[in-house]
């Protein structure tokens, strides 16, 4: 195959039929890897704060450090990622090596050992179990840290800079993140709070093995765009005389090392505070502000040296981009942190009260659904390889259908928990995504279209006005009766629109604005914004952080309060920084020259 094209010349011409429902199929492709790599990544997420509070017995505090810790790990390892397929391995062989990680770690937490359990007041756990998750947890980080970022920039790479579909298909390919996210807790939360966590955590897996078969199988589709820039250099002997290997070979060896340390990190990170002075900090913190420091270094040195004037400010710009993608998921990691608390212990769970009490706990229809989605996708694209349009569509058709009445079943039917009820905010985006994807190519033909900077400020005011129905929850339950899961319901959808404005708009910026040789490094900084957010929103969620005494109820009142002054704060804070942004909105549009 072809090398890699780069982003600083238009996209090559495509093959005739390579488009299907007006987007490139290898979009498609990259949908339905990063369907199942997000349903894995998500049903393990939706499980993890419960599973570590209520199977390992941690308290608030420790499963906070710890799902900071891991989120901050997982996020910040893209950049090394991005660097390594841009450099060397391209994104073909960085996705397949992120997507075997993936499996062996998710298929890892399967393994429970035994519960912890109170002994004269003291926790005892089983340390092999917890051994095997910390390790599962470290192959997970490697894992996403190799796929992640490649998986995005090839959906870049289907599109010429000028595309007017472009953040239309950035937007649909975001959808797919979502549609895994929505399964994911529909499927994985059930099986894990219902059977048994392994059960969950299992089905995270053979999610990912799906993905990582969709991806190899649509290759064709992706014409050359995925491979390696110089495949020479990849197979080149390096090393010392005795044990010259290629280079291919020392990367795929300093990756199994590499998940070694992060075993050892992941523990570290959660688990020891470091002060300077009266300042005292986690352990993932520190790791992330001097990985934070070691790519402002590489930063402003690349760009006072390897950049124009052009270059330069897109690049300032892309940055200042980056930090609002930052600010968001500190709030939007709330939704696996505090709003995952909250519900479990102060909220009601059945939204429209038909679930039936006596629900039979058979397997979820959104399995079932899930299961054949990718052979109806392979049957529709291979239709519309063959010219049978109408066909091909129908199956889209019955895979939506199909997906659409699982999810009414498993929604109304089965009775919620609050690991599942984390489908919401999938849930929300795979529905406003439809109307946004239209939304930008309809503004942009009015000639109305805002700027990237100012979407993005509109995604960091609503992100914060989400907590506003919370602050209204925790107000019912100080009074000492469940809060409604409407409000859960309210604060989900109003976040989702933010996002909806902010994150897929995001990933275009970084195609669109990066210098076109570091544009998978800069992929990985756009995730290192996400790795920092996650170390904070866990700082954050300690603040309503409640310890329930042995044996003993939760107090509603102080609870509440607790959660209330969250919240209160995290909508102040979301609000004020859009409002930041969209002041800063007319410099950083001066500073695209030009670019959508």
């Amino acid at each position: 195959m072809p090398a890699a094209s780069t982003l600083s010349t238009p996209a090559p011409a495509a093959p005739r039929g390579n488009d299907f429902l007006g987007h490139p199929k290898g979009l498609y492709v990259c949908f339905f890897t990063e369907m199942w790599e997000r349903f894995s990544f998500y049903g393990m997420k939706a499980l993890l704060l419960l599973y570590l509070l209520k199977y390992h017995l941690f308290g608030d505090d420790a499963g906070y450090d710890l799902i900071g810790a891991y989120g901050g790990l997982v996020y910040a390892v893209p950049v090394i990622g991005g660097l390594l397929a841009d450099r060397y391995l391209g994104m073909r062989k960085a996705v397949v090596l992120g997507g075997v990680l993936l499996v062996l770690g998710h298929l890892g937490m399967a393994y429970e050992g035994h519960a912890a359990k109170l002994v004269n007041g003291v926790v005892v756990r089983d340390e092999t179990a917890l051994q095997v998750f910390y390790l599962s947890l470290a192959l997970i980080i490697g894992g996403v840290g190799f796929l992640k970022p490649n998986i995005s920039t090839i959906v870049g790479k289907l599109y010429a800079l000028d595309d007017p579909r472009r953040d239309s298909g950035f937007t649909l390919f975001y959808a797919g993140i979502n549609v895994g996210a929505l399964f994911s807790a529909l499927i994985c939360a059930f099986l894990g709070e219902t059977y048994g966590w392994k059960y969950g955590f299992g089905a995270a897996g053979i999610g990912m093995i799906a993905g990582l078969a969709m991806f190899l199988w649509g290759q064709r589709y992706l014409h050359g765009h995925a491979e390696p820039a110089e495949p020479a250099r990849l197979r080149e002997k390096v090393g010392p005389a005795a044990f010259k290997l290629s280079r291919e070979l020392w990367i795929y060896l300093g990756t199994a090392l590499g998940v070694l340390v992060l075993w050892g990190t992941i523990q570290v990170a959660s688990q020891v505070t470091l002060a300077i002075g009266s300042l005292s900090f986690t352990a993932a913190l520190g790791i992330m502000l001097a990985t934070l420091l070691v790519f402002l270094i590489w930063f402003f040195g690349f760009i006072a040296r390897g950049c124009d004037r052009v270059e330069r400010e897109r690049m300032l710009a892309l940055v200042i981009l980056i930090f609002a993608v930052l600010i968001f998921f500190t709030l939007y990691e709330q939704t696996y942190g505090s709003w995952v608390t909250f519900n479990d212990r102060l909220m009601t769970k059945d939204m429209f009260g038909m679930a039936l009490g006596q629900y039979s706990p058979t397997l979820p229809w959104s399995l079932f659904s899930m299961a054949l989605s990718p052979p109806l996708m392979i049957a529709a694209l291979t239709a519309s390889d063959r010219g049978r349009d109408g066909l091909a569509k129908a199956l889209v058709g019955v895979l939506t259908l199909g997906l659409a009445l699982a999810t009414a079943h498993d929604v109304v039917l089965v009775p919620q928990t609050a690991g599942s009820l984390t489908y919401l905010g999938a849930f929300f985006i795979v529905v406003l995504a439809p109307l946004f994807s239209w939304l930008w190519p309809w503004l942009a033909r009015k000639g109305r279209n805002p700027s990237k900077p100012l979407t993005m400020s509109l995604g960091l005011i609503f992100a914060g006005l989400s907590f506003l129905p919370l602050m209204a929850a925790a107000k019912v339950s100080g009074g000492g009766e469940m809060a409604s899961v409407w409000y859960l319901v309210a604060a989900y959808f109003i976040l989702e629109v933010g996002e909806m404005c902010l994150s897929p708009i995001g990933l275009s910026a970084v195609t669109q604005l990066s210098v076109a040789r570091v544009v998978g490094l800069m992929m990985g900084a756009f995730w290192l914004a996400t790795a920092f957010s996650e170390v904070l929103a866990a700082q954050f969620a300690k603040i309503a952080s409640v310890e329930i005494p042995e044996g003993g109820a939760i107090d509603m009142a102080a609870a509440s309060v607790k959660y209330g002054e969250l919240f209160s704060m995290l909508m102040w804070l979301g609000i004020g920084s859009g409002v930041l942004f969209l002041l800063l909105a007319p410099l950083l549009k001066r500073w695209m020259h030009g670019l959508k």
